[in-house]
């Protein structure tokens, strides 16, 4: 594979082989403090040292990927006053920049809507955000179209 191939893909963690499973669980230890050393880290993961240096720099959690990226978001909501207002204050609390929406004509109770937002400036990580618009009263679905 040429470097122009070389890209990012989005993977279920189902599918991952238990090193690589371990491996993200190593590297959210030794950031939550779980752990003071890889060495204590690998060990309580079950996990060889070799293998924990052969993926660390190569899988990441989704929101530390999505760092200072745009991201387009796609929601069913609910037709009822204020539940686009909410999505969109929700995203400014946590200091999200919006760059665009578009929202359908809504049909049978329920509207379609894509609103990018640019991430460098959250000051959560975007699952955190995520989950936050989740909870927000009338959002039906929602779901990361992309990322750019």
């Amino acid at each position: 594979m040429s470097k122009e191939e070389n890209g990012f893909f989005l993977v279920k963690e189902e599918i991952l082989p238990e090193a690589i499973k371990k491996t993200i669980k190593v590297k959210e230890m030794l950031k939550r403090g779980d752990a003071r050393t890889i060495n204590e880290a690998v060990e309580k993961m079950e996990l060889s040292r070799s293998a924990y240096y052969k993926y660390k720099d190569y899988v990441f959690p989704f929101y530390e990927a999505s760092k200072n990226k745009i991201v387009t978001l796609t929601f069913l909501l609910e037709h009822k006053k204020g539940v686009l207002s909410s999505v969109l204050n929700t995203i400014s609390a946590d200091s999200g920049s919006v760059l665009t929406i578009n929202q359908g004509i809504p049909l049978q109770g329920v509207a379609n809507a894509t609103i990018s937002i640019e991430t460098m400036n959250l000051s959560v990580d975007l699952e955190a955000l995520l989950d936050k618009l989740r909870m927000v009263d009338g959002v039906k679905r929602l779901e990361v179209l992309g990322q750019a």
